[in-house]
């Protein structure tokens, strides 16, 4: 099979034509230096890449050398090194950087269409350079200009590697029970002690350092979250002579992991030898206030893995449905006759469209929270809270959707292949394997859903979801404007206002103090608000689309592709948007069956 994994012609229709990332290049002078001819340039620089660095090693990362500990070393694939020289090299690490700090202030939009390009062609090689580009801006954000000046360039050039150390043996999602203890040494030293499990990327066996952001409790430090701190931890720390030293952190093993074997996760020991030491990053007590930069970072990170994963799948399973024959039409009973392609059978065209809707749905979402993102940079006073608060109203959503449906987008791949696809023959099998981490990581899915509901959707008296409904409705005016769409207009329009109503009747616990019954089904929620999201995401596509047919005359693949998007689009509103119905009669009924406690009725 061809190794096509993701179409850049979509990243470029929904970077400059969707999501207008001319904009932000022309409007403001952050951003001027690039311009799009030259974010093209980088998007083809990063297929270029990702052809023949990542997507040759994909499987071979998954079926041999699949990282271990043998005598305190983590040995990972003797490719890893040279993909984060690669990533360093290009300024992958550093993109979204100001130039000051050796950055190219490329816009988060741009920077996020290439992951998606990297991590559709290996996914699992992707986290050593992505952790350490995410470790590395919370230095720059909070850190002292002693640390900045230790850590960013060795960080950003590759030759020091970083991670995200958060999880505890007895504290995980629950932050507020972290244990790691730090007691002061000296001005802003301090040693460290406890442990950390699940730290993707944590040790290997080829960079000269790896610094841990790791959260620690100060002692005397107030209980909960409010006494967290966050510190820089590295493996090796300088002594007095400037010379690398061992800093007392060590590699107590490496999980087994379902899936992404080319990356390790760790259980990371501090201190056993009471000598490691860390070193603060900001104020104390503020560690998790700070760590959230790069939490929700990664949960959007989360998102554009779930889309890059499903784009793969996408792309196999089509190919896969246009060469495999078998069967003949329904209505055809002459079994003299050749059988045909299956992608001609109806249910496998189902199945291709789900996949299509999912990949270029979670991908358009994606890319309205860079633009967010990117906006809140660079605007001033009430646009940037607004552009602010969208992103975080959006980040949670991000992180669930392309992670959940991009589970049965590949499961659906699956189908598509039939046995054949449940073998190490064809990538879907690892694919599927590599995927379900997705909705694990950086808090599971019950945990988004109760930041969705529980804070975003009424942070402010509901102003960021004010926000969100505006840009919504925008859309079903643009797209009223088109026959062909004012159907679709109409129903997005319904659906969000019943979603109004549904989250007007849940806010109502809230406001009684109810708050266990308030956040009782928040999982739903999430999934209705998910799947309205999406329809507005194609919705958007779909009008931008329809408008380049009639302005621009477009012919052959240009015309096949407008029309795709379209298609695909009436496939969601009548595929996936009725399932809002179930949502919101069971978000509206008050019977309570989650939270019995007067009596044991689960066993």
């Amino acid at each position: 099979m061809a190794n096509k994994f993701i179409s850049i012609k979509n990243l470029r229709f929904l970077l400059h034509d969707v999501h207008n990332v001319s904009q932000l290049t022309n409007d403001f002078e952050y951003y001027k230096m690039h311009d799009k001819e030259l974010i093209d340039i980088m998007l083809d620089t990063a297929l270029q890449i990702a052809d023949k660095e990542l997507y040759p090693y994909f499987q071979e990362m998954d079926h041999t050398h699949v990282p271990e500990v043998k005598d305190g070393v983590t040995n990972v694939h003797p490719h890893i090194p040279h993909i984060v020289k690669v990533m360093a090299e290009g300024g992958w690490i550093s993109a979204t950087v100001p130039e000051e700090y050796g950055g190219m202030q490329l816009p988060l939009m741009v920077n996020l269409c290439a992951e998606m390009i990297f991590q559709a062609a290996n996914n699992g090689a992707m986290f050593h350079s992505a952790l350490t580009s995410g470790s590395a801006k919370l230095i720059l954000s909070f850190g002292s200009d002693k640390l900045k000046a230790e850590y960013l360039d060795n960080m950003y050039s590759g030759k020091w590697l970083g991670t995200m150390a958060l999880t505890e043996p007895g504290a995980g999602s629950s932050l507020s029970d972290v244990k790691t203890s730090a007691e002061l040494v000296e001005d802003e030293t301090y040693k460290i002690n406890g442990h950390k499990i699940f730290i993707s990327a944590g040790d290997n066996n080829f960079s000269e350092n790896i610094v841990h952001l790791t959260l620690a409790r100060i002692k005397g430090a107030p209980a909960g979250t409010k006494g967290i701190s966050l510190f820089a931890v590295p493996k090796y720390r300088k002594d007095e002579n400037g010379n690398l030293i061992d800093n007392d952190v060590t590699s107590a093993g490496a999980y087994h992991k379902m899936g992404q074997k080319a990356t390790p996760a760790m259980h990371l020991a501090y201190g056993d030898k009471d000598n490691c030491h860390g070193y603060l990053v900001g104020e104390k007590n503020k560690g998790l206030k700070y760590m959230f930069q790069l939490m929700n970072g990664a949960r959007i990170e989360v998102g554009v893995v779930g889309a890059a994963i499903s784009s793969a799948a996408y792309y196999a399973s089509l190919q896969y449905s246009k060469e495999r024959t078998q069967g003949r039409k329904i209505s055809d009973k002459d079994p003299n006759k050749a059988p045909v392609p299956i992608i001609q059978h109806a249910d496998v065209q189902r199945m291709l469209l789900l996949q299509k809707a999912i990949t270029e749905g979670s991908m358009s979402l994606i890319l309205e929270a860079g633009r967010a993102y990117d906006l809140s940079k660079v605007l001033e006073g009430e646009e940037k809270n607004k552009a602010a608060m969208f992103l975080d109203l959006l980040t949670p959503i991000v992180k669930v959707y392309p992670s959940e449906e991009g589970i049965r987008s590949v499961s659906n791949g699956l189908q598509v292949f039939g046995g054949y696809g449940y073998t190490e023959d064809f990538p879907l099998e690892q694919m599927y394997r590599d995927m379900r981490i997705t909705t694990l990581y950086e808090g599971t899915t019950g945990i988004q859903s109760m930041d969705l509901l529980g804070r975003k959707v009424m942070m402010n008296q509901g102003a960021a979801a004010m926000v969100f409904f505006e840009k919504v409705n925008q859309t079903i005016e643009e797209a009223n404007t088109h026959d062909e769409l004012k159907k679709y207009a109409s129903i997005l329009s319904e659906e969000i206002q019943k979603l109004q109503k549904t989250t007007m009747h849940l806010s109502s616990f809230a406001m009684k103090g109810e708050f266990e019954l308030f956040l009782a089904d928040a999982n739903l929620y999430m999934e209705l608000f998910c799947i309205l999201t999406i329809a507005w995401q194609w919705l958007k596509q779909a009008t931008v689309a329809k408008q380049k047919m009639l302005t621009d005359n477009p012919q052959g693949d240009d015309l096949k592709f407008y029309e795709s998007k379209i298609h695909t689009m009436k496939f969601f509103f009548h595929y996936e948007v009725p399932k809002s119905y179930a949502l919101n009669t069971r978000l509206m009924d008050t019977e309570v069956l989650t939270l019995v406690e007067d009596k044991e009725l689960i066993v």
